[in-house]
């Protein structure tokens, strides 16, 4: 089952990124998914299996409406 994801979702990885960060906002989705990091703002594309594989935590949905979205994968 496909992880449903959304561009303007932050979503938190299991290894950090070489700034110190471990979350990402989600800017393209598709069979490529687009992550910006949150800390230096560094853009990657992860395939989607990759991404699937990668995420920890969807740590705030795009249309959560209070920002308290914690649901874990």
């Amino acid at each position: 089952m496909p992880t449903v994801i959304h561009p303007g979702d932050i979503v938190r990885l299991r290894k950090k990124h070489p700034c110190g960060s471990y979350e990402w906002e989600v800017v393209r989705t598709g069979t490529d998914v687009g992550l910006r990091c949150l800390g230096c703002h560094h853009k990657i594309m992860l395939t989607r299996s990759a991404f699937e594989k990668a995420v920890k935590q969807v740590v705030r949905r795009a249309n959560a409406t209070d920002g308290q979205d914690t649901t874990a994968l």
